[in-house]
């Protein structure tokens, strides 16, 4: 007598063994599955961080823009801006209205403020002069925001970001 298992021996111990493989199989696929929407998530986290760096990019620029475009009020110091995180409410609308030099500063502050409100979280910006007033005149614009970021890194769940440029205007 042989101690050799027959071949319907074996195929009953064998019972459920591809049940096995097919749960595992599916173990490792929603891991998988997992990792990837992490990655998606952290993706989509740095692209909303990446649009906010290029706004102020943009809007920084703007401002050198319109300062060049007003060199009169710009070497006179008008565009002077304390940090701030507020907008500023022009009295005259310029883009209706003839306004002079002083009076566009105050209306291209206002809606350059106006603008940062809308596009940055959180925002808050400064226009500094050096000197104060002078022919040429250096103005450093700076921007900063709050950007959202992992909270496992960060105890706030934020970071904040900033841009920093200078622009200097001659009359």
């Amino acid at each position: 007598m042989s101690h050799y298992p027959t071949p319907q021996a074996q195929k009953i111990r064998q019972h459920g063994f591809s049940m096995l493989e097919v749960l595992i199989s599916l173990v490792i696929i929603a891991v998988a599955m997992l990792g990837a929407a992490g990655l998606q998530l952290n993706v989509l986290r740095l692209n909303k961080g990446s649009q906010s760096r290029t706004q102020a990019i943009f809007l920084a620029s703007d401002m050198a823009e319109r300062m060049e475009a007003n060199k009169v009020a710009a070497v006179a110091g008008n565009y002077a801006q304390v940090l701030t995180g507020v907008a500023t409410v022009s009295p005259t609308d310029c883009s209706t209205t003839a306004c002079n030099s002083a009076t566009l500063a105050a209306w291209d502050i206002s809606q350059w403020g106006q603008t940062i409100s809308t596009l940055l979280p959180q925002a808050s910006w400064s226009i500094t002069p050096t000197p104060a007033v002078a022919n040429p005149i250096t103005y450093t614009i700076f921007i900063q925001w709050k950007d959202r970021s992992d909270v496992s890194t960060v105890t706030s769940g934020t970071i904040v970001d900033s841009y920093t440029t200078t622009r200097t205007i001659s009359n």
